[in-house]
């Protein structure tokens, strides 16, 4: 999904098919603002358009606008990770919160698309070569065969 950014708020940018519309809405804020065009070129205008209005109506009532993220968020997790997380950080010496922080940073900045494949061979007792195979994932598992 496409994503339009603008004073710290992300849009959505859609294709609505039957009107023939390119349309969106803020997201991540519980007011609807929603926005559109009658092309993508012109759908991020109408998008920082709909900031700025949001920002100054909010300004007109009185009222605080929403920040779409706080840095504050609920996490339901089994049982057993949220004991495993509590006794890694006591171990490491970090809060929980630090714990969910790493893990979550390593999760969005980790490339799915990498995989490795490594081929080895040495030479050993007078039998001959012998090769293995070794291929990793993302997932740290190591499968390693005796191919030849």
């Amino acid at each position: 999904m496409e994503l339009l950014s603008y004073k710290g708020y992300e849009g959505t940018a859609e294709i609505d098919l039957t009107r023939a519309v390119c349309r969106g809405r803020i997201l991540c804020i519980a007011d609807l603002v929603t926005y559109e065009a009658d092309s993508p070129r012109q759908l991020q205008a109408e998008f920082e358009a709909a900031v700025d209005d949001y920002l100054e109506t909010c300004q007109e009532l009185g009222k605080e606008p929403q920040k779409p993220f706080k840095g504050l968020f609920n996490v339901r997790v089994p049982p057993h990770v949220h004991k495993d997380a509590a006794i890694r950080a006591v171990c490491d010496g970090v809060s929980l919160n630090e714990v969910v922080v790493r893990a979550l940073t390593a999760y969005l900045t980790m490339r799915t698309d990498v995989n490795h494949h490594v081929k080895v061979s040495f030479e050993g007792e007078p039998t001959g070569v012998r090769t293995f195979q070794a291929t990793a994932s993302v997932a740290p598992q190591w499968v390693v065969k005796n191919v030849h």
